[in-house]
């Protein structure tokens, strides 16, 4: 497979400036590495690649003091690290490499936002951009496939997702395995890593249930009866689940109309793939019941990579009154709010009563396989 540019690459380049970090947050194997590769093969001058797993690497960095950095990195115009949340101290080390060396670039790569955050944020306050990397997003993949292409391998797309590996691959069995394998192997390691956290198979039978509760409001309280667990901690596994990007939650859109529900979440994969590698489910789109679930999370998780790679700051919604009316998806954005309605057939609903007459200049699109590209 060609290489596809990833849409963050410019913008990430842009905000590599001396005495300042950039850090790459994003699932594993979602192609931070290649990334961050690219991004060091297009920068003039002088440049060092750290791999974060590397003992050497924890050994050179253990001496966190100016001389020690200066003897290592100066003359250096970038200094990249890769998986830098398993550096001890990380965001003690690039504070003090971009505070007390001339002319440093620093970009940073991490699997687990709590983790790095925990260790780079504080210290890097005002100091650091942050940037998160999905798996590829239709837009991207579009680099290589024509309209026509697009089109034929949606269907692909619903059930494998858009894993970098997965997309260049011919064999459906060799997606299938891969996605177990992530599933098996990367998915929960980070979150498994931490004290306390040991119960591996309650958070994979937690997952289970969010997969198949995709596009229905999740209540904590049913969720804990299933796994016999209390609610807080739910929302604590639910919570570091959308920390190392798996899952990610959008809340109720309201503006106090008094029917309107306010204070409930849904919860969405950022990988269709994944979602069906967890349920055990890579049956093709004309032998499944759940083909409105898959096209919901699909478009939606398009709009939020959207979000992300165009650095819009765009607030993702559903929203519902209590007497049932509802729409799938609200984009609001500082100066408009747009409406979707998700629909894998051929109905073509009207905006519901209730939200027309509550935002008259709002825009209201249903969604199809045959327009969704053009609504993204």
């Amino acid at each position: 497979m060609e290489h596809i540019k990833r849409i963050l690459q410019d913008k990430i380049e842009k905000r590599l400036v001396p005495g300042k970090a950039v850090l790459i947050y994003g699932a594993r194997r979602v192609g931070k590495t290649v990334l961050l590769k690219e991004i060091v093969k297009k920068t003039d001058g002088k440049t060092i690649i750290l791999n974060g797993e590397d003992i050497d690497v924890h050994n050179m960095l253990q001496n966190r003091s100016v001389s020690n950095f200066r003897q290592l990195f100066s003359g250096i115009d970038l200094l990249a690290i890769d998986e830098a949340q398993n550096i001890p101290q990380i965001g003690q080390v690039i504070k003090l490499i971009v505070d007390e060396i001339d002319g440093i670039k620093v970009i940073a790569t991490g699997s687990s936002s709590f983790d790095l955050l925990n260790k780079i944020g504080e210290p890097l306050v005002g100091r650091a951009s942050q940037f998160v990397l999905s798996p590829f997003s239709i837009k991207e993949i579009a680099q290589q496939q024509n309209g026509i292409e697009i089109k034929q391998n949606l269907a692909s797309r619903l059930i494998y997702g858009s894993y970098p590996e997965v997309v260049g691959m011919t064999r459906n069995d060799m997606k299938e395995e891969y996605l177990r394998e992530i599933v098996n192997a990367y998915l929960l390691k980070d979150i498994l890593a931490i004290d306390g956290l040991r119960n591996s198979a309650k958070m994979n039978r937690l997952l289970q249930l969010i997969a198949y509760q995709v596009g229905d409001e999740v209540k904590y309280d049913e969720l804990g009866k299933q796994l016999g667990m209390h609610r807080d901690t739910v929302e604590k596994y639910l919570d570091l689940l959308s920390k190392v990007f798996v899952i990610y939650r959008i809340g109720a859109f309201s503006r106090n109309m008094r029917k309107e529900v306010s204070k409930a979440g849904k919860w969405y994969f950022y990988d269709n793939g994944i979602r069906n590698a967890v349920m055990g489910n890579f049956k093709d789109v004309n032998n499944r019941q759940d083909m409105g679930e898959l096209w919901e999370n699909f478009f939606i998780t398009e709009k939020m990579k959207n979000n992300q790679n165009q650095l819009l700051h765009q607030q993702l919604h559903f929203w519902r009154t209590y007497d049932q009316q509802e729409i799938d998806l609200i984009v609001e954005s500082s100066d408009a709010i747009n409406a979707y309605e998700m629909k894998w057939g051929k109905k073509n609903p009207n905006v519901p009563g209730g939200f027309a007459k509550a935002y008259p200049n709002a825009n209201f699109n249903v969604v199809n396989p045959e327009n969704y590209f053009t609504l993204l």
